[in-house]
């Protein structure tokens, strides 16, 4: 028998849009995963600490408004103080190209856009879990 995977899918800061994320979350129940969704305006803290509580292998943050830059690093910190910085890490949203790389550089493993098909996050999530490069 294989363990599901647990991913937690968390709103951070004071985006109020959440349909891309329940419409993940719904995809990756599909597939078979556990998902704890923690709703919107979360702290970094509060998603470190979900993510450390709810034991998941994978933490998927969707952000739509624009303050990616300024709470990806708190929540990497918050993650890592909390001895969770090897767990993998996507970002979902309006994510201008040009902040990708620091955003990987920061230890996010993957960023998927607006219009990224299901099955794409699905088979990410999947390889992570087994260590595979995304």
């Amino acid at each position: 028998m294989t363990e599901i995977i647990r991913v937690l899918i968390a709103k951070p800061g004071l985006d109020g849009h959440d349909r891309g994320a329940k419409v993940v979350a719904r995809a990756l129940r599909d597939a078979g995963m556990e998902v704890i969704y923690t709703g919107l305006r979360q702290t970094p803290a509060m998603v470190a600490e979900a993510a450390l509580q709810e034991d998941v292998d994978v933490v998927g943050l969707s952000i739509l408004s624009g303050a990616h830059m300024a709470l990806v690093p708190r929540i990497m910190e918050e993650l890592q103080q909390r001895g969770l910085a090897d767990l993998p890490v996507f970002l979902g949203g309006i994510i201008p190209r040009d902040d990708v790389a620091a955003l990987q550089a920061l230890g996010v493993s993957a960023v998927f856009g607006p219009g990224t098909e299901s099955q794409t996050i699905i088979s990410y999530i999947q390889n992570a879990v087994r260590g595979d490069p995304a």
